[in-house]
């Protein structure tokens, strides 16, 4: 019997209780930091902001961040997803707020940052679903 055997059994959340839409958005999450990371000026394009080296590179960055939640989510054994899941959550919700009051402010163009806070709050409304189910759950 493998490791990952051992701990799907003494999870308290095993593998086939998993939303698969946290698998889809990890998935997604692949796909879009990739994405960010061969193409950063279509992907600037298609949200209608304007590319620079700077955007570029920072689009980049955020391309690795979203492969390495990607990733981190779907090899991790079935015991340590909680975990993932809700670094991906910390993210979303982060970047959801800081989109937000972008969308306030104005400061950026609105198309841009209606799609930015839609991508990120689907994601976050997902992850906190899940995450109060987790909890409501642990104390059963």
């Amino acid at each position: 019997m493998s490791t990952d055997d051992v701990r799907s059994r003494n999870d308290p959340l095993p593998a086939d209780h998993l939303l698969p839409a946290l698998r889809g958005l990890a998935v997604g999450r692949i796909a879009l930091g990739v994405a960010s990371l061969v193409a950063p000026g279509t992907l600037a394009r298609g949200l209608g902001v304007q590319q620079t080296p700077e955007l570029d590179y920072l689009t980049r960055i955020f391309g690795a961040r979203a492969i390495a939640l990607g990733l981190g989510y779907l090899t991790t054994p079935a015991a340590e997803r909680p975990r993932w899941q809700r670094l991906a959550l910390m993210v979303d919700i982060t970047d959801t707020a800081h989109g937000t009051a972008h969308l306030v402010r104005g400061d950026l163009p609105k198309p841009a940052a209606v799609a930015m806070v839609a991508l990120t709050g689907s994601y976050m409304t997902v992850g906190a679903t899940r995450f109060v189910r987790d909890m409501a759950a642990r104390r059963r």
